[in-house]
């Protein structure tokens, strides 16, 4: 499946597949001189949303607090050679308690636990415009 560069749809169904596994996807975001930045993320959803978490104060904080547009790649963990690739922008950003009950998801999903309570976490809600599979 793929949606066109501006329009917004539901995650496709191999998507939200690969999505609800325990893929590492890899969020590039823009740096302040519009070079590329990309780092490994533990990656899950809600609702029609990609959600990933992260450190209010971390580099992809603010690059995508200033450009809220993003790149995901991704390959499901049994299946290296079936690329799923979104483009889309952060929507939202989720603090607070709501914020831990989707770490906590995301967490158990990849350690089998809660996230540790040590560092202050945040939820980004990502929109997908443009999504592919296969």
């Amino acid at each position: 499946m793929t949606v066109a560069i501006g329009q917004t749809a539901p995650l496709g169904p191999t998507v939200r597949r690969v999505l609800e596994g325990t893929p590492i996807a890899h969020l590039a975001s823009v740096l302040p001189d519009g070079a590329p930045h990309s780092v490994p993320v533990w990656i899950g959803t809600h609702d029609d949303h990609i959600a990933i978490l992260t450190g209010p104060s971390t580099r992809k904080a603010r690059n995508l607090r200033r450009d809220p547009r993003v790149a995901l790649s991704m390959t499901p963990a049994g299946n290296p050679f079936q690329p799923v690739i979104v483009r889309g922008r952060v929507v939202e950003w989720i603090e607070g308690d709501a914020a831990w009950e989707i770490v906590d998801q995301i967490s158990t999903k990849y350690i089998g636990g809660p996230y540790s309570r040590g560092e202050q976490r945040v939820v980004l809600l990502i929109e997908p415009e443009r999504q592919s599979a296969g």
